[in-house]
């Protein structure tokens, strides 16, 4: 008899989470606004794949692909955990992404700082590129008073980045009901989680996009792609907004 390499309990805990995935996938299968959020996603990661090919011996650009790359792997990771019944813990990675996007939004507004980033100590990283630093010079370079940027951290902290009474809600299949243990796949707390995901991948390709360079027309494509599906989306959930950029 062959030895069990994975123990027993984590083999069905998998199989578990393979079931879950049929079950996700059924649920986005009747849901054409649903299935739109992940294709917005995918277009976004298509976008850090083909820009982090840009053949450049810029340390700048570099720190600009290696992001996108980390936005990636966390949309990839954030994809996987929700769909396999971990809505608490893809969200927890999308706050990742968010602070990420925060970032190279700050870069893109400020290439210099791409150098200060790179080669800074913690002390002076802190001082100036901590998340919360990120976020003020963000708002005051766009003169937003409203503080969403730090709103949403703050929730995405407050449901998935702490343990906080509000992140036991993200454990429970019912609003009012007992948390569970393990993976579970409830069709409210699915969308809510991909709709946040979807708006992230928005946020995410836009500021990606920014940094092709125009003549790189081996990236034109994948530009384009992520051009429709996001016209798409902000058709379909945020059609004022969509309407006003025409």
């Amino acid at each position: 008899m062959a030895e069990q390499i994975i123990p027993e309990y984590l083999s069905n805990l998998h199989r578990q989470e393979e079931h879950l995935s049929e079950e996700a996938a059924a649920i986005i299968a009747g849901d054409k606004r649903l299935a739109l959020h992940l294709t917005v996603v995918e277009r976004a990661m298509d976008l850090a794949d083909i820009l982090r090919q840009f053949p450049t011996d810029d340390e700048d650009m570099k720190v600009i692909q290696m992001l996108g790359m980390r936005m990636f792997n966390a949309f990839g990771a954030s994809v996987k955990l929700a769909l396999s019944g971990y809505v608490q813990n893809s969200t927890l990675i999308m706050r990742d992404i968010l602070e990420t996007v925060f970032l190279v939004s700050l870069f893109r507004g400020d290439i210099a700082a791409i150098e200060r980033w790179r080669v800074a100590d913690k002390k002076e990283r802190m001082k100036h590129f901590s998340p919360l630093r990120v976020r003020e010079t963000l708002d005051a370079r766009d003169g937003f008073e409203s503080k969403k940027r730090a709103e949403l951290y703050k929730l995405f902290s407050e449901l998935a980045g702490h343990p906080t009474m509000k992140s036991v809600n993200m454990m429970r299949p019912k609003k009012d009901g007992d948390a569970v243990i393990g993976p579970f796949i409830e069709a409210t707390s699915l969308e809510a989680v991909l709709s946040e995901m979807g708006r992230l991948a928005v946020q995410a390709g836009e500021i990606l996009n920014a940094f092709f360079p125009e003549t790189w027309t081996i990236g034109l494509e994948a530009r384009m792609a992520f051009a429709r599906v996001k016209r798409h989306w902000l058709d379909t959930f945020y059609p004022q907004r969509s309407a006003a950029q025409k």
